[in-house]
């Protein structure tokens, strides 16, 4: 129902009453067009109200065209025992080849490549052809001598040259050149990221499976124990106190051991989604229960600082967008400068009157000053240079945590070394105490609270012995991506000596 201001009667039927009812309708109509529709793809468009769910026809949760889904198994070209026994070059080798970030920065490196050419283009002369035909009436005072009906045909060469334009197409190129360096370092610093955290992954895998058989050679321990209690207990030589404490050692070292599993299953998803797989996907890597060489950087922090300024990434990507600021600069100066062009035209027209045939050609030179847009061109250059002292200011940020991560990570790979040799004498030493303890309380001598005791002390040594050998090898792995030389096999490029005591445990 349309309800207006003034009634539609037969007394209302002047030129204001009409436009009011014309009015009226128009706005009703553009209220009704407004509504949200009620259906889409044959269910509601929304939810029926704000505490309900929406529920999503069949077309709504489709993938993108040509969008590739997760990996069910590894690439084809791997073998099946290869599938089985993944190595971490392996790993990586996949993550990069199904990662969509990678993919996603090499096309956008792609795209400022062909931005460049584009650029650089504008430096050449533009040609063009133009070609028209047909009938005309035109009016003539001798139609003896022009005709007014008549048909023409032009065919013309126009070329086109920007002489001058004091840095306007040299500022875009090299905005566009620096773009370019700033997508591909940004595609470098990407694929280091990625090979990072497939290795992060894969260590992290590797020592939750040392860490499930440490729980589960705990385990073995206190049945051990446990057996030596109960061998005391039926001997008469020790209470039933002792067999249950063992037995609750025993319990405690099964649940440790399950919750390891989880552990391990968890990591192995992990694992599956770095490499760019569904977590389901059928592959096993290679049993690695070697211990981690006890090496010490050659460098030291400053030098590898000063690497990390001259060659990380998106270091050096922050330094290139800064530059392509500072040229942007110079293509919002030359707006508000004038240009200086060159064009000629070569033409030939035909027409049924001969009079309007012939060639045709010309030769300009043009100079284009502005002199007023509304001090809009004024403010689009101080937005430049702002944007650039930013951008300078970005890359001055990106320095100095590039540092801060360095140094960081430089001071973790060495309390991870120092780690890995204290965590052997700690693994050492409480094998050795365990097996005294359990001597001594087999002969009678010892109490099952320090059987107890040790086998609690040679859990945590093992554990400890799994964690500080895997963190060695994701420290070294973070100090070369910070530092910006972790290349795309793994390797991490930077120079390692032994230790002072020249062991490997």
């Amino acid at each position: 129902m349309i309800a207006t201001g003034m009634p539609l009667t037969r007394t209302s039927r002047g030129p204001l009453a009409r436009a009011a009812a014309v009015s009226a309708l128009a706005l009703a109509a553009g209220t009704a067009s407004c509504a949200p529709p009620s259906t889409v793809g044959g269910v509601r468009a929304v939810a029926a109200s704000s505490g309900g769910e929406w529920k999503a026809p069949a077309e709504a949760s489709r993938a993108p065209d040509h969008a590739p889904a997760p990996a069910m198994t590894v690439p084809a070209r791997l073998s099946t025992a290869q599938r089985d026994a993944l190595t971490l070059v392996d790993i990586v080798a996949i993550a990069l080849e199904q990662s969509p970030l990678t993919r996603a920065t090499w096309l956008s490196a792609r795209s400022a490549a062909a931005s460049y050419a584009s650029a650089s283009g504008r430096w050449l002369p533009s040609l063009s052809f133009d070609a028209s035909a047909g009938p005309a009436r035109a009016i003539s005072s001798n139609p003896a001598i022009l005709p007014s009906d008549r048909t023409t045909t032009t065919a013309t060469l126009s070329l086109q040259y920007l002489l001058w334009d004091f840095g306007a197409r040299g500022g875009t190129q090299q905005a566009a050149h620096e773009a370019l360096f700033a997508a591909d370092f940004t595609h470098n610093s990407t694929v280091q990221a990625v090979v990072l955290a497939a290795e992060g992954a894969y260590f992290n895998y590797q020592a939750s499976r040392g860490l499930l058989d440490a729980a589960r050679a705990t385990v073995r321990t206190a049945q051990t124990n446990l057996a030596a209690a109960e061998r005391r207990h039926d001997v008469g030589l020790a209470t039933i106190a002792d067999v249950l404490q063992a037995r609750t050692a025993l319990a405690q070292s099964q649940l440790a051991a399950q919750t390891a599993e989880g552990n391990l299953e968890s990591a192995r998803a992990q694992l599956a989604l770095s490499a760019g797989l569904r977590a389901n996907a059928p592959f096993e890597v290679v049993v690695d229960s070697g211990a981690a060489p006890l090496l010490a950087l050659s460098e030291n922090v400053d030098s590898l600082i000063d690497r990390a300024m001259r060659d990380r990434p998106d270091v050096v990507a922050a330094r290139a967008l800064a530059r392509q600021s500072e040229a942007q600069v110079r293509v919002a100066r030359s707006a508000t400068l004038p240009t200086l062009s060159l064009g000629g035209t070569n033409g030939q027209s035909f027409s049924n009157i001969p009079a309007l045939q012939g060639k045709t050609y010309g030769v300009s030179l043009g100079v284009s000053v502005p002199l007023f847009t509304g001090t809009s061109r004024d403010y689009d250059l101080a937005a430049a240079k702002e944007n650039a002292a930013a951008a300078i200011a970005r890359a001055d940020q990106a320095q100095l945590l590039a540092a801060s991560q360095v140094y960081s990570s430089y001071h973790a790979l060495r309390t991870s070394t120092q780690r890995v040799s204290t965590a052997a004498d700690l693994l050492a030493s409480a094998t050795q105490s365990e097996e005294v303890a359990r001597g001594r309380y087999a002969e009678g001598v010892g109490s099952i609270l320090d059987l107890l005791s040790a086998q609690s002390a040679l859990a945590d040594a093992r554990a400890q012995s799994v964690q500080s050998r895997w963190t060695w090898y994701l420290a070294l792995a973070q100090l070369a991506r910070d530092v910006g030389v972790l290349s795309p096999r793994g390797d991490n490029n930077l120079t390692l000596r032994p230790d002072t005591a020249g062991r490997t445990r």
